[in-house]
């Protein structure tokens, strides 16, 4: 990565930590062509389908294949993203990193995720291709749109500790962040453009995640 894509920054808005790195703009190129590719090839979308293992109401979730991942940089991006954040907030140099899945999410308008968290150790999600315009509230006096963005949330609002951190998705941006920590993301209107993000979920070191081991 070059000097500006391998900044990293490490923010804690409530409890656990979140990670925000700029994906290569070749990367997001190379990620681009393959998934466009991929939707026009019915036999390939239907081979590599990830919708029934996710949680999304959305039109089309399908997994990278690994030798991808590899030749496009991807798989290499998480790694070195991954280890920067956990050594800046453990102290502790991971020495593994196995991704056991990495997928599309293509987003139209009124389609949503749910509420939920992911599997494995750690997870991100990031942004490829995104609307010019989320759409407006039909309460045109509502102060924040929240259409299209991602929420991430962690416990419950207290006194000086909010449960909640939005994100408002920008092309190239993607943020790092622990399996369990649950998160949404709002439908979008008045927009027949796509909202393309992609995530991830890998394993570290066991002694590294776990906390409450030995």
């Amino acid at each position: 990565m070059s000097s500006e894509q391998s900044k990293i920054q490490i923010f804690r808005p409530f409890g656990p930590s979140i990670a925000k790195v700029k994906i290569p703009d070749e990367t997001i190129k190379l990620l681009n062509e393959y998934v466009d590719k991929i939707t026009k090839d019915n036999k390939k979308s239907k081979e590599l389908d990830y919708g029934n293992m996710l949680a999304g109401n959305v039109l089309q979730e399908f997994k990278l294949e690994e030798e991808f991942m590899k030749s496009s940089g991807w798989a290499n991006f998480l790694a070195e993203a991954s280890s920067k954040w956990i050594e800046s907030t453990e102290k502790k140099k991971i020495t593994k990193f196995h991704i056991i899945n990495s997928w599309i999410v293509r987003q139209f308008q009124n389609d949503y995720n749910p509420l939920h968290v992911h599997g494995g150790h750690i997870s991100g999600v990031g942004y490829l291709k995104l609307p010019n315009d989320f759409g407006e509230y039909s309460q045109k006096t509502k102060t924040k749109n929240f259409n299209g963005v991602l929420s991430l949330v962690n416990g419950s609002k207290l006194f000086n500790s909010p449960a909640t951190y939005n994100i408002k998705p920008k092309v190239g941006e993607f943020y790092f962040f622990p399996n369990y920590l649950m998160h949404v993301v709002y439908p979008f209107t008045n927009s027949n453009e796509e909202r393309r993000s992609i995530s991830f979920n890998a394993l570290v070191d066991d002694e590294i995640y776990n906390v409450y081991g030995k």
